[in-house]
């Protein structure tokens, strides 16, 4: 005979098998059937066997037997006793092997494989476990609570059957508690703290088998006196310091539900900062200077700078004071009207610039009117009204605010294209409050930041009759041209502006725009860290609202407590800042939930110290001979200038600003931002001398500079070497002949917009003149008329102003009297002999004879000898001895009645240090 067919056995098993026992009860039974079954051996099912299964180890945990060989039957069981809670089902293979041709098995054939599942039945072997043997509360006295306290109980088992727990139970009899099968327990009556302080009594719980705890759990409920919700530990009052970073505002507080039980606790902290200059503390420079520091691209022009006379078109519309130092202008919608020059408009013409300005609509009260409520003003505003010319054609733009929202109508082109109007809803535009915008435009794509946040437009093609724009160049700052033809303003703006400045080219990145606006003062929290679990923190981007939520009132607590405040500003805006702080509780029982009041407090930002600006290395005289003033380069008249900054108190030097801010460094706390040179008593007079300065170094700087007769102003925010490096720079420069013996000069330097100024630092420059200039033969007829008629020369001799005795000059009180009286008597020794000429040329004429060239002057006849006054520094110190050289001068001078021609004139002075010079 010949084995010619496979066993076959069913594709799929289905097992159960309990914990406690080895046999699988398959369904369906296993049966191996084989077609040869008449022949012997061949017809016979020899065994079964076990291959692993999905998990791997199927083959090593069960096994199959056969039980009869002629029915095929069989029987699989594992080899080891299963867990349940190890393993809930396996999974393995099984194929059946006949007997082959013979009695060793000589060709034998096998089965296709059947996979078997096994679930492995749970035996509820396992008792609950309290997850705490010992649980504690405490409540207040006189009330009922929908919760004390929540017991919990695990179990082992691996099914739901025996794994859940049923219920739990009281088992201390006569106490007022009762418990649900949550394991929730509340009071069943009023607990009085007098009668009984402490309540023990112990529970247990079961399992859906009935199966009891192993132990049992104690509960102790301490009840309190009666107690007043609210939060513990307010302050009113908080002082901050400038220069301290963050501080916390809470440090003590907590907050006594007395044992209500709440899900969710939500408390609002409000700073309110919209009094503080733009809405809160910034960088107190100057717009141009802020834009500076924040690495805005250059180029920018200001439409609305201050009044001058080279920016008059500013003149005609109100500023109002501002707590940071920026000038803000104030605008009634019909008569305040800036109309910008066209050649300021032609310079930022273009399809592609970024307009930004501040804004507050209802002019000075930061509260719109009685009878204008919020979002009511449906009338069109206009903020700036453009129509620039670029090569031969024209585009228009204007930027409304009407309602709750700002628009921007944008005309390419007004001779073909078709004009598009980008409008946004914003709720910024009608609350009344500071807000900062930056519009970039690069037709067709349009930017708004506002507050440096991004807000998307919705485009809007306006297809109705609209009259072209008159082709003349207009800009206007307040409202706009009637109809774009007639001479009239319309739409006129009611509110503030400042800082409105238009770049043309491409657009500014955002994270100049996010500096520009960053608040440096705020709300923040210490450490998220620190943050429990549950809890939620939010801020909003102005940083003045902080936002805290949890469901646990220890983890609550702990977060309140590390809300801090925090100013990267060493010179912060001193004054009040109000805070509230709004609590919100809901509970499980919202009849008798908590219902807390709002806390109203201040923080007061303390008078920071201020810095002591020092200027020195410089004066109080610089003395240099006149020709040196002369020369091309003229005289650098700071050349040693030092800048020193200083603070009277220590700075935290750990805290650091916001992000997008400056940090808190003695670099940028100490960036001056203005330096003024100003001559004192008369101006500067252009004809004779003028102020050098380096006009490259300050544009590779970015520092401006007004340079008028009265002053020379440099202006820009830069470092204090910066400023010393321009100030050395600076050169006194005279024209030929126009020297005199001084002029005086003050310095000063400031910071955070002249909100700190340096000490004032005046020098006194003299110049030092040789007397042979001043006193030359051929200049001796104008002396002796100088002197001769006081009245009409006051103070001049041979050109030149002589010292103002009541100034600090070169020379002392006293020398100068003493050098009056030597030049006067060297006048009447001079007068003399011009007469004694006279009287001689008189006796030679009655004589009727004498020499041929008599009556001539002779230049040789007079020769003065005087000291060489090689430095100021030595004619100092030898001021006071020269009274005494007065008295030693030998004075030769002939008698009248010598005949002799050769007239001299010697006045000598003794020399210290060097040999008598003649001139």
């Amino acid at each position: 005979f010949s084995n010619k067919h496979k066993p076959w056995i069913e594709t799929e098993y289905q097992g159960i098998v309990m914990e406690n026992d080895n046999t699988v009860l398959l369904n369906p039974p296993l049966f191996a059937l084989d077609k040869d079954a008449p022949l012997h051996y061949a017809g016979e099912i020899c065994g079964f066997r076990v291959h692993n299964g999905p998990g791997g180890s199927g083959s090593a945990q069960f096994e199959a037997v056969v039980l009869d060989r002629s029915t095929g039957e069989g029987l699989v069981r594992s080899k080891e006793p299963l867990d349940c809670e190890s393993q809930k089902e396996h999974s393995f293979t099984i194929q059946a092997y006949d007997c082959g041709e013979g009695p060793d098995g000589t060709n034998s054939k096998k089965s296709h494989k059947a996979t078997v599942h096994v679930r492995v039945n749970d035996v509820n072997e396992f008792s609950p476990v309290f997850v705490e043997r010992r649980y504690e509360a405490s409540v207040p006295e006189g009330r009922l609570f929908d919760r004390i306290v929540r017991v919990e109980a695990v179990d082992a088992d691996c099914s739901p059957q025996y794994s859940q727990i049923c219920f739990y139970d009281i088992i201390t009899p006569n106490v007022p508690f009762t418990i649900d099968n949550d394991g929730n327990i509340k009071n069943t009556e009023p607990l009085d703290s007098k009668r009984q302080r402490v309540h023990s009594f112990w529970v247990t719980a079961f399992d859906c088998g009935k199966n009891r705890a192993q132990a049992d759990a104690q509960v102790i409920v301490t009840v309190k006196p009666s107690c007043k919700p609210g939060w513990i530990g307010w302050t009113k009052r908080i002082e901050y310091t400038p220069g301290s970073g963050s501080i916390p505002l809470f440090p003590n507080l907590h907050l006594e539900t007395c044992e209500e039980t709440v899900w969710n606790i939500q408390a609002t902290v409000e700073l309110q900062t919209g009094h503080i200059g733009k809405g809160c503390d910034r960088d107190s420079y100057s717009d141009r200077s802020v834009r500076r520091l924040c690495g805005a691209v250059r180029g920018e022009v200001e439409l609305l700078p201050p009044p001058s006379p080279a920016t008059n078109w500013t003149a005609a519309v109100p500023t109002l004071p501002s707590s940071d130092s920026s000038l803000v202008f104030s605008f009634n919608g019909s008569t305040h009207v800036a109309v910008v020059p066209d050649s300021v408009a032609s310079a930022v013409s273009g399809d592609h610039f970024t307009l930004q300005l501040w804004m507050r609509r209802g002019g000075a009260s930061t509260q719109p009117p009685a009878n204008q409520a919020r979002g009511s003003r449906k009338e069109e505003e206009t903020i700036i009204c453009s129509t620039v010319k670029n090569d031969d054609s024209y585009s228009h733009y204007s930027l409304s605010v009407h309602g709750c929202r700002l628009s921007l109508f944008y005309w390419p082109d007004v001779s073909s294209a078709r004009p598009v109007k980008f409008l946004w809803k914003l709720e910024q535009v009608c609350d009344s409050e500071w807000h900062h915008l930056s519009l970039s435009v690069q037709f067709p794509s349009v930017t708004l930041y506002v507050d440096g946040v991004t807000f998307d437009p919705a485009l809007i093609h306006d297809n109705g009759a609209i009259p072209n724009p008159a082709p003349h160049q207009r800009l206007v700052i307040g409202a706009c041209w009637g109809n774009f033809t007639i001479m009239k303003f319309v739409s006129g703006y009611k509110g503030l502006l400042s800082g409105v400045t238009v770049r043309p080219g491409n657009v500014e990145p955002h994270s100049v725009v996010e500096c520009l606006y960053a608040c440096r003062e705020g709300l923040d929290f210490g450490d998220l860290e620190t943050l429990g679990s549950g809890m939620k923190v939010h801020v909003n981007p102005s940083q003045s609202v902080l936002v805290l939520e949890g469901d646990d009132i220890e983890s609550f607590n702990r977060a309140v407590q590390q809300v801090t405040y925090r100013n990267s500003l060493r010179f912060a805006t001193p004054g009040v800042r109000p805070l509230k702080l709004t609590t919100s509780l809901r509970c499980f029982s919202e009849e008798s939930c908590l219902s807390l009041r709002q806390l109203e407090g201040y923080l007061v930002v303390l008078q920071p110290d201020a810095p002591q600006i020092s200027l020195s290395g410089v004066g109080p005289h610089l003395a240099r001979p006149a020709a040196e003033f002369e020369g091309p380069q003229g005289v650098p008249l700071f050349p040693e200038l030092r800048i020193v900054c200083s603070l009277s108190h220590a700075v935290n030097t750990a805290a650091q600003g916001m992000e997008g801010g400056a940090l808190m460094s003695d670099a940028v706390a100490h960036t001056l931002d203005g330096c003024e040179v100003q001559p004192l008593g008369e101006e500067l007079n252009p004809e004779r001398e003028e102020l050098l300065v380096d006009m490259e170094a300050l544009k590779e700087r970015g520092l401006d500079i007004i340079n008028t007769t009265a002053y020379i102003a440099i202006t820009g925010a830069e470092s204090i070497s910066v400023y010393e490096d321009v100030l050395r720079s600076i050169r006194y420069r005279l024209a030929k002949g126009s020297a005199r013996f001084e002029r005086r000069f003050r310095l000063s330097c400031s910071e955070m917009n002249g909100r700190y100024t340096s000490n004032e630092l005046t020098l006194e420059v003299n110049f030092l003149h040789s007397l042979d200039s001043l006193y030359h033969p051929s200049h001796l007829l104008a002396s002796q008329q100088q002197f001769l008629h006081p009245s009409h020369h006051t103070g001049e001799l041979s050109g030149h102003t002589l010292p103002n005795p009541h100034r600090n000059s070169v020379v002392p009180g006293a020398a100068t009297v003493i050098i009056m009286v030597c030049v006067g008597f060297l006048v009447v020794m001079v007068i003399l002999g011009v007469f004694r000429i006279r009287s001689i040329h008189r006796r030679s004429e009655g004589g009727g004879g004498g020499k041929e060239g008599s009556n001539q002057w002779d230049d040789s006849a007079l020769t003065i000898i005087v000291n060489p006054m090689e430095t100021y520094e030595n004619r100092m110190g030898i001021a006071t001895d020269m009274e005494g050289e007065c008295d030693d001068e030998e004075e030769v001078v002939d008698s009248p009645d010598d005949t002799s021609d050769d007239q001299r004139i010697i006045i000598k002075k003794e020399g210290r240090d060097s040999a008598p010079r003649r001139y």
